[in-house]
């Protein structure tokens, strides 16, 4: 198989969180690629951040409705997106072990549009940007990420993970720390990136909690999305392995579905809830589907 071939397999059979680092890269990649070649023919890159980047001026933003989604994948420097999408992957390992797949993309899309309205609000009511609108633009996916981020937090508060240098920390300290470096960050450096980060992770919190009395905020949003089980298109040469292939994909997607109601029972009611049976079925689907 190409190299090409190994990607787009690993897009359709792979998880959520494959998918939303493979956008993320594949964007990255497509804007980088575009701006060498405007450099060579001595054409204007600007527009480029312009189309993708949210504006804080309402004006612009009516014209431009679309960057409130395609900012939270939109980055230009190579460390900028290094590390939002190794948190990404690091922390959307650990939100997929409580939590169902389509929830994490739902988390990801909602946490990273509620940054983009708490940085448009911001910026358009607080007497400090006053003027500054005008000319604000946001990028980034650490909204997004900050709402994954907390909602682990908020959901597993004592879980402990080993950072370098740090050694075992509870994701509730290292959350606290990430909202409170946000705040102090404000009037520094990167405001509009700071306030975007709480508004990420003000969703993330908020969605547990409400998740917690028993509604799930991204629940509308499920009917839209086919994210979940991508269907494989592909001519058989036989009605035998036709039938073959729809029966394994069939019992696939009855296992999964089997997998995310167990998640969504532990983020109801927690991991105790669980039957013995549950448990043994979760522990091998960890074991079989490491991402």
């Amino acid at each position: 198989m190409s190299i090409w071939g190994e990607i787009k397999s690993s897009f359709r059979l792979g998880s959520n969180l494959t998918r939303l680092i493979y956008i993320n890269l594949g964007v990255f990649l497509l804007f980088g690629l575009l701006r060498v070649f405007l450099f060579l023919s001595a054409s204007s890159s600007g527009w480029i951040t312009g189309f993708m980047a949210v504006p804080a001026n309402l004006q612009s933003l009516m014209v431009r409705p679309w960057t409130i989604v395609t900012y939270m994948f939109y980055h230009e420097d190579f460390l900028h997106i290094l590390f939002n999408l190794l948190w990404l992957y690091w922390f959307g390992q650990l939100f997929l072990q409580f939590f169902a797949q389509r929830q994490l993309t739902w988390v990801y899309l909602l946490g990273g549009i509620s940054g983009a309205l708490l940085y448009i609000l911001a910026f358009n009511l607080l007497p400090p940007f006053k003027g500054y609108a005008e000319v604000s633009l946001a990028l980034g996916a650490s909204a997004s990420v900050l709402a994954v981020v907390i909602a682990v937090a908020t959901l597993q508060p004592n879980f402990t993970v080993y950072l370098l240098f740090l050694g075992a920390v509870r994701l509730k300290y290292l959350a606290l720390a990430t909202v409170v470096i946000d705040i102090i960050s404000i009037p520094v450096s990167n405001a509009g990136g700071h306030i975007a980060h709480l508004g990420g992770a003000l969703f993330g919190f908020i969605y547990v909690v409400a998740l917690r009395r028993g509604t799930d905020l991204a629940k509308p949003f499920y009917s839209i999305s086919s994210i979940r089980f991508p269907k494989r298109n592909r001519m058989k040469v036989t009605y035998r392995s036709h039938n073959a292939d729809y029966d394994y994909n069939y019992r696939k997607a009855q296992k999964q579905k089997q997998i995310d109601d167990i998640l969504d029972k532990i983020a109801r009611s927690g991991y105790d809830s669980l039957t013995k049976e549950e448990k043994d079925i979760l522990f091998k689907a960890n074991n079989r589907n490491i991402n």
